[in-house]
């Protein structure tokens, strides 16, 4: 939950906190960073654009990539992935880069 202006915002994790937490035990974003490496200055590296593509493939739903973010916007990105990660930076561009 954050909080907006005095107000509650509640996101949704569903089943995908588990995901996530079994994604983080096995250290799958930290093998894909150290081979693709970190670049300077980028917010979402190539270990968790994969991690968020899994959390969407184990979302069940089929829809193009460039509707990406959209699957994100009612889910706790910031618990999900990485602090200070927002639905806006999932897009289409930076999951081809990875």
């Amino acid at each position: 939950m954050t909080p907006i202006n005095g107000e509650i915002q509640v996101k949704n994790l569903d089943h995908l906190g588990l995901v996530a937490g079994i994604v983080d035990e096995l250290g799958i974003v930290e093998i894909i960073n150290d081979q693709i490496g970190i670049q300077p200055g980028e917010i979402v590296n190539a270990g968790l654009v994969v991690k968020a593509i899994m959390l969407n493939g184990l979302g069940f739903v089929s829809r193009p990539l460039y509707l990406f973010p959209q699957f994100f916007q009612d889910k706790a990105t910031e618990h999900l992935l990485e602090e200070g990660i927002l639905p806006e930076h999932l897009n289409d561009d930076k999951i081809g880069r990875s």
